[in-house]
This record gives structure tokens, sequence and C-alpha cells, in this order.
């Protein structure tokens, strides 16, 4: 199948091509220039007035929890988990987080998100969601061990875990993998998370953590064990797999090091640690020492939305106002953030770009918008005019999966009557 997107301004590593042409076979970019190619296609697309983005990349999510949107607010981290959010996660069930799921697949694909790495319980059911709606995801089962005795062979989480790998990874033509996972050090004792590290290395998997979310995390590692949180993921050897850190907001400077010499991938979630007051991330250095950095929503009740567009925002300003600089985080950084980055952070290194040969996951975005008129700067209009409310077509691997408010693979109404359902149960 050949397509063909014609008049459009697209996005490319290389800067902008305006009034440009983007083709398609099958699920890959044959071509992007200012002159048609060559060739009969299928299907032509007449873009003028939109502008092609790569797909958006959100690199850490627990997705279910759109179910508890709004839950605990204004409550700190630690009530906000222990008082508002456990309660009502105790109990959840399989088809509550289906439904959450469901419900999140909505309201990403609505807003240019492609691919998202998910850490939650009962992956399988959004590995259906997955393999249904089209879209591309790296699930898990995050392995947890609160017992001190408990060993890795023993683990119940650890062997869920590698059921899931056995079962879906590298299905659905690629567009579901599965990553190792442990949950954070606060939640694991060091034999399961060493026995975890192995266990994926052995595999030739990857591995997805929290890091260093707040201070309190942060400083009782150091008490408990003479380590930072970075050192003792290390010592267990997470670190010697390819690993995306979720959050990152208090490593310090030889953590730092120590993450770059590794090829640790940092996945930033700035609505979720203005929210719950965790702090500033230190993604400026980050950037400079090389590390990759990847953007991710985190769960809706800590945020409150999926909106990568509304995170690319906030991530391209608070550190210029923090830092007072406002050239130290620029829009074609965060850009690429939002897509490239994540792609690789999630070991897909055939997307995250509009390039010949990458994969076909693509965005249409309306320009014919107030707000988004005029287009003198078009990673400055992206990264600080945009809405994902302006984007008008998603597209994974050549196909679209959502156009014009209509979604092609999902069936809204039911979804959206289903999460009303179980959110009331659980509220019950």
């Amino acid at each position: 199948m050949k397509l063909l997107f014609k008049n459009a301004d697209i996005y490319t590593p290389d800067g902008v091509v305006e009034k440009g042409f983007l083709a398609v076979e099958d699920d890959t970019i044959t071509y992007v220039g200012t002159v048609r190619p060559e060739g009969v296609f299928h299907t032509e697309k007449d873009c003028t007035q939109r502008l092609l983005l790569p797909g958006f990349v959100n690199a850490h999510t627990h997705t279910a929890m759109t179910l508890l949107r709004g839950v605990g607010t204004d409550l700190p981290l630690q009530r906000w988990l222990f008082e508002a959010i456990f309660p009502l996660e105790g109990k959840m069930t399989a088809a509550d987080i289906r439904a959450g799921a469901a419900l999140a697949l909505l309201e990403m694909l609505a807003c240019g998100t492609t691919s998202f790495s998910d850490m939650y319980f009962h992956p399988a059911e959004m590995a259906e969601l997955v393999v249904e709606s089209g879209i591309k995801a790296n699930l898990n089962y995050p392995v947890q061990a609160f017992d001190p005795a408990d060993t890795y062979e023993k683990n119940s989480s650890a062997r869920k875990l590698e059921e899931l790998w056995k079962t879906c990874h590298a299905t659905a033509n690629g567009r579901l993998r599965i990553d190792g996972c442990l949950h954070a050090e606060y939640t694991c004792n060091a034999d399961v998370a060493a026995g975890t590290a192995a266990w994926c290395k052995n595999a030739g998997g990857r591995m997805h953590i929290h890091l260093s979310e707040t201070k309190t995390e942060h400083e009782e590692c150091l008490a408990r064990h003479g380590l930072t949180p970075a050192e003792w993921m290390n010592r267990a050897g997470v670190f010697d797999v390819p690993c995306q850190a979720a959050h990152c907001v208090w490593v310090s400077e030889s953590d730092r090091r120590l993450m770059k010499e590794k090829g640790v991938a940092v996945v930033h979630n700035p609505s979720s640690n203005m929210k719950l007051g965790s702090g500033f991330a230190p993604i400026p250095q980050m950037l400079d020492q090389g590390i990759t950095v990847a953007l991710g929503t985190d769960g809706a009740a800590s945020n409150n939305t999926l909106n990568m567009a509304k995170e690319l925002h906030l991530a391209s300003i608070i550190h210029n106002g923090y830092h007072g600089d406002a050239a130290l985080l620029r829009a074609t950084d965060t850009i690429t953030m939002a897509t490239r980055n994540g792609a690789l952070a999630q070991g897909r290194d055939d997307t995250g770009e509009l390039a010949v040969g990458r994969k076909a996951d693509i965005v249409a975005v309306a320009l014919d918008r107030p707000h988004l008129t005029p287009c003198v700067d078009t990673a400055g209009l992206v990264a600080y005019s945009m809405q994902g409310s302006d984007v008008v077509m998603t597209m994974v691997d050549g196909r679209i999966l959502y156009e014009n408010g209509e979604y092609l693979t999902l069936d809204k109404e039911k979804i959206i009557y289903e999460a009303n359902a179980a959110a009331k149960r659980l509220m019950g």
C-alpha cells in the first residue's frame, strides 16, 4: 500500500520542509522532499495547512490510572500514595485495569502519541488492547519484594514478568515489546533486584525503573544502604542492560556520571513532578552530559492528563525560568525528547523522526487555528503554542488509527461508558 501526503509542512531532522511531500509504503517512509515523487499512490492526502510531526513517545506512564484522575488532589506524594491511591488500587480488578487502559488509549491517540512505556499490574489486559488498537507499547510487570527474606526464585511478581515476556515480547509485528522492570529501590530487596536484572540481561531485554523521584526516597536509600538509588541499582546489575529511568529528580552529580557511563536513558515527567512537589530534575545538566532524555506523562492520577503536547510545553519552559536562562532548553531539544529520544529509550531506533527508512509513525497537526497563526517558527509553535487537541491524525506503522475526531480501531462510546462504570464502582 502506497500513500502520499502532499502540500504539507514536514518537521524533519534537517529542518522544516515547507509545502512538501512525504511518501509511505506499507509501514515505512520512502520519500520526504519538495518535489512530488514518481509513482502511483493508492491514497493521496492533501495536507494544506497541516504540519507533519514524528509521533510522540510517552516513555513513562501508568495507563490504567486514568480511572484515578483527580484522586488525592493537593496532597504531597507520600500522603497521596498511602491515603488516596493505594487503597483504590487495592480494589482494582483486571476488568477495571482494562477499562482504564482503554480510556488511556483514546486520550493518547487523540493527542498524537504513537508509542508508550507502561508500568502497571495486569499488563496482559493492556497487551490485548495494544494488539487491537494498532499503537506501539513497551509493557512490563513491575517486580516488587517487600519482604527482606524474599528471593528471586520465590518472588511471584518476577514469575509474572517472565511469563509476560514469553507470551508477548516482540509480537504484533514488533509493535508490542516487553521490558524488565523493578518498581523502585524502596519496593524491592537486593536479591530480587539482582535476579531480575540477571534474567533481563540473559533474555536480551531492557529495564524500566523509578529512580530518585523524591528527596525522601533518595535520602532514605542513602540511610539504608550507604548508596544512592542509582548506585544501588547499578550494584544490582540493573544498569548492565539498557535501562530507562523515570523521574531522576534528585540524582547527584556522581549519579549522572554513572548513568552516562552506563547509557541509562532518563524519562522526564515535569507535570507529575511539579504537581506532587517533587522538585526540578536536573535536565539541562543531563543534556549537557550527553544523557538521552525522553519525556513521559506519568499516570493520569498525578498529571492529570496523558497529553504529551502539554508535557512538551512544560518541559520547554520550567527549566529556563528556574535557571533564569531563556536559551537553556531550546524548543528543538524538547521536541526531540518527546519523539526521537523516547523511541531510543524504548529500543526502537527505527522510528521517532520523519526520514526515509524510518517507520511511518506520523502525527498531523492543524495549523489553521488562531493560536497557531502565524507560523513564524515551527519548533517554537510546537513547543509553546500547540495543544493536544490540534492533532487531526495519528498514524502508526503506516496505518491511520485516529483522524478528525474518529477512532478507526477503538469503540469510543463503549470505552468511556465502561471507564465511568469502573470508576464509579471504585469510588463507591
